[in-house]
C-alpha cells in the first residue's frame, strides 16, 4: 500500500476518516460510541486537538479537526489506538480494528469548513439510515442547531460564525444551510481533493506545496507528492536529455539516469526497467554522474539546461 502524504503544522485543519478492517463494524453498541467520544475528549485535553465536527457511522467515522500543536499523527494514534484496545479487550479479540492507515485531508478551512461540516452531518441521510440529520444521535449536528448541549470538547463556534454573530441566529441559519441539500443531488465536496491530500483554493494548494512539500519531494515513495510538486515523468526526462545530449549517446544515458533518479520521484525499480539495469546500477550511475558534473563545467551547463527546460 502506498504511503499517505502527511502534512503537519500548527493550526492545520483536516477531514479525517477511518474505516473498519474489511469494512466491518467498529461501533456495535451505544457504549462503543460513547467510549469513542471519550477518546475524542481526551485528545483535546491531552494533545490539544480541536474537534469541530464528527459523525460516527457503523463501520467508519468522520472528523473535522484542527491541530494547534501540529501533531495530527499523535492525536490519531491516541484516538484509534485507545479505541482499538478498548474494543479488543471488551470482545476478547486481537489484531487490527481499523483498515490500514486513516485518511487525512488537509483542508483550507475558510473555503471548505462549512461545506465539509454539512457533508459530515448529512452522512446518515445519504446512507438512508435516517430521513433528517437531527434524527441521528451520533453526529455533532444537534449541537450546531441548538437542539443539544454542546460538550466542552466540541467547538462549534468557528463554523457557526460564518452564519451569524448571535448564537441563536447562527443555529437557525446553519440548519437551513444543511437542510437545503435534503432530497437533492449533493456533490461530495471531497471530489475537489488534489493529490489525495489537499482540499482548498489554488492559492492554498500553491502555498502548502511551496512551504511544506518541496523539501519532501525528492526520494520519497509517496505518489501524491508527484502530483503536488509537479515532478517530471522519467520518460519525459529521457526524451529531453536525448535532445540536449544528441551528440553523445553514452553521456545522455548517464545524465538521464541521474536526473530520473534525483528528480522524478519514481521508484528505483521503475527507473531501472527503463534502462534495463538493476536498481543498484541506477544509484551508482547517478552518483558517478554527479561527481562528473562537479568537475566538468560544460557538463554541468548541459545538465542545468535540461533542468531548466523541464522546469526542475
Amino acid at each position: 500500500m502506498a504511503r499517505p502524504l502527511r502534512i503537519e503544522y500548527p493550526g492545520a485543519f483536516y477531514h479525517v476518516t477511518s474505516r473498519g478492517n474489511e469494512r466491518k463494524d467498529v461501533f456495535k453498541s451505544q457504549k462503543d460510541r460513547e467510549r469513542f467520544q471519550s477518546y475524542l475528549e481526551s485528545a483535546t485535553t491531552r494533545y490539544d486537538a480541536v474537534i469541530h465536527a464528527y459523525c460516527l457511522m457503523s463501520n467508519h467515522y468522520h472528523l473535522l479537526l484542527e491541530t494547534p500543536a501540529g501533531n495530527l499523527s499523535q492525536i490519531m494514534r491516541h484516538i484509534n489506538g485507545a479505541y482499538t484496545t478498548y474494543f479488543n479487550v471488551k470482545r476478547k479479540r486481537t489484531g487490527h480494528l481499523f483498515q490500514g492507515r486513516y485518511k487525512a485531508i488537509l483542508v483550507d478551512a475558510d473555503e471548505y469548513a462549512t461545506e465539509l461540516s454539512r457533508y459530515i452531518h448529512l452522512n446518515p441521510v445519504g446512507a438512508k439510515i435516517v430521513a433528517r440529520p437531527e434524527e441521528y444521535q451520533w453526529t455533532s449536528y444537534r449541537c450546531y442547531t441548538g437542539q443539544s448541549t454542546t460538550p466542552a470538547w466540541l467547538k462549534t463556534d468557528f463554523i457557526l460564525k460564518y452564519f451569524a454573530a448571535k448564537p441563536a441566529e447562527a443555529n437557525r441559519k446553519y440548519c437551513l444551510f444543511v437542510e437545503d441539500k435534503l432530497g437533492k443531488e449533493y456533490e461530495n465536496p471531497l471530489k475537489g481533493v488534489v493529490g489525495s491530500s489537499l482540499l482548498g483554493s489554488p492559492g492554498f494548494i500553491e502555498e502548502i506545496t511551496a512551504v511544506h512539500l518541496q523539501e519532501k519531494a525528492v526520494g520519497r515513495d509517496v505518489p501524491a507528492l508527484r502530483q503536488l510538486t509537479k515532478q517530471p515523468l522519467p520518460e519525459d526526462i529521457i526524451r529531453e536529455v536525448k535532445t540536449v545530449f544528441a551528440d553523445n549517446e553514452k553521456l545522455a544515458r548517464q545524465a538521464a539516469m541521474h536526473l530520473c533518479h534525483k528528480y522524478s520521484g519514481s521508484k528505483l525499480r521503475e527507473i531501472g526497467s527503463l534502462f534495463d539495469v538493476r536498481e543498484s546500477a541506477i544509484t551508482e550511475g547517478s552518483r558517478r554522474l554527479a561527481m562528473k558534473v562537479a568537475e566538468d563545467k560544460q557538463l554541468k551547463e548541459r545538465v542545468e539546461k535540461v533542468k531548466r527546460k523541464m522546469g526542475i
